[in-house]
């Protein structure tokens, strides 16, 4: 009887990889725009100082982000994911003590600091290693997570109105140490470290020698080779507009919808959830179809619906428009999310792709701060997040352009 073959030992760290992100989406990325409605409210803090803090997160990841990959080439993913959960963990216990907007700011700093550390750039790192026929599907079924910690929101808004936000940051540091640990460990830098090749290949197979010439693998750029070509600077400026959406409805949907459009906090967190079972769709067509399409061109036509969407949640007079928004937006998110580092190691290869991401992430964070910022500025001056979510609706429909441009270096 012939015995059968070993699971391939990266679709296990796609897995793990899965289990962080839905970790980090529940606790932080889709909730932080429940902590934003309730600080506004007990604390009496303006949109803006609030926005800082998801800012703060943005920042840090564009300052860290060069050293993460330099960390990540040298030393692997595990050990960077495994200090990050620890680090997560520590940020929301100092989060639960906070009084003042200097500790607020302080803890979240720690809290970005950790996320950076064990989330989607180390993890992708990790996968595009592994895998390079199925490197969309690979990335795509990581990202689920992110989707199914969006399906979470309506318990943290529970827990918030429940129990306070102290005691919640408090059960999220612990669930975050004894989930987040055991994932974390599973992380490898290469397949020949569990005596694999790419792809579960038979070893010989691997990138040396491919199978197949379809999946031959073209230039490896170094860093500095990658920062000369046009390529690098469109897709990270185009990635860039697409967080400016993504961070700018995470903080301020909830907030949009609670205070101008009359929604409770659970329904508006019911609506998160619709955008999360979107941004869910998205992330299984990715990882069904994602290798046989041109992701730039998918990419592209993301932020149109990228752009469709936040014009739907603006203006919703209905709750159709509502879920317009969910669907185009978060189905948006979730297709074209994974293809990021699927286009860039395609592009330039894995000689350096934990440096060449971590510079992307700099110019990424720009938009990562810009969203949130604009809006919360926007809501402070006219008491409407109309204009603001319109001018950044406009920003997404240009980075679809960006993302035609940005053809593969030769």
């Amino acid at each position: 009887m012939t015995a059968r073959p070993p699971i391939f030992y990266g679709w296990r760290i796609a897995a793990a990889g899965a289990g962080l992100q839905f970790i980090y989406a529940a606790l932080l990325m889709q909730s932080f725009g429940a902590y934003v409605a309730v600080l506004a409210q007990e604390m009496g803090w303006s949109k803006t100082v609030l926005a800082g803090g998801a800012a703060i997160q943005s920042i840090e990841g564009a300052l860290v982000g060069p050293l993460l990959g330099w960390m990540i080439d040298r030393v692997g993913p595990r050990i960077v994911v495994q200090t990050g959960v620890v680090l997560f963990a520590l940020g929301f216990l100092a989060f639960s003590t906070i009084d003042t907007v200097a500790g607020f700011y302080a803890a979240v700093t720690l809290i970005a600091a950790g996320a950076s550390l064990c989330t989607y750039f180390p993890l992708s790192v990790s996968l595009v290693h592994f895998f390079r026929r199925h490197r969309a599907r690979a990335l795509s079924l990581m990202s689920i997570g992110l989707a199914a910690g969006g399906l979470a929101v309506p318990v943290l808004t529970w827990a918030l109105e429940t129990f306070g936000w102290r005691h919640t940051a408090q059960g999220s540091a612990l669930l975050i140490l004894v989930l987040g640990l055991p994932l974390a460990s599973v992380v490898r830098r290469s397949p020949a470290e569990v005596g694999q090749a790419v792809d579960g290949l038979p070893v010989g197979d691997g990138p040396d020698e491919p199978a197949r010439a379809d999946v031959a693998p073209g230039r490896e750029f170094s860093a500095r080779e990658a920062l000369r070509t046009q390529a690098f600077w469109l897709l990270g400026i185009a990635h860039g507009l697409a967080l400016v959406v993504v961070t700018a409805v995470n903080v301020h949907a909830i907030s949009h919808m609670k205070e101008s459009l009359g929604y409770s906090l659970q329904q508006a967190g019911f609506v998160i959830t619709l955008m999360t079972v979107g941004q869910g769709a998205g992330m299984v067509l990715g990882a069904v179809l994602g290798d046989r399409w041109d992701k730039r061109h998918v990419a592209a036509g993301c932020m149109i619906a990228h752009m469709s969407g936040l014009l739907m949640l603006t203006f919703a007079s209905n709750a159709a428009m509502l879920l317009a928004f969910a669907v185009l937006h978060g189905g948006a998110w979730g297709l074209r999310g994974p293809f990021m580092q699927a286009l860039r190691a395609d592009y330039f290869g894995l000689k350096a792709i934990g440096m060449i991401m971590g510079l992307s992430a700099a110019i990424i964070a720009i938009g990562q701060i810009a969203g949130p910022m604009i809006a919360g500025v926007m809501v402070d001056l006219t008491g409407s997040y109309r204009a603001g979510f319109v001018l950044i609706a406009l920003m997404a429909g240009f980075g679809s352009l960006l993302f035609l441009k940005a053809r593969r270096p030769t």
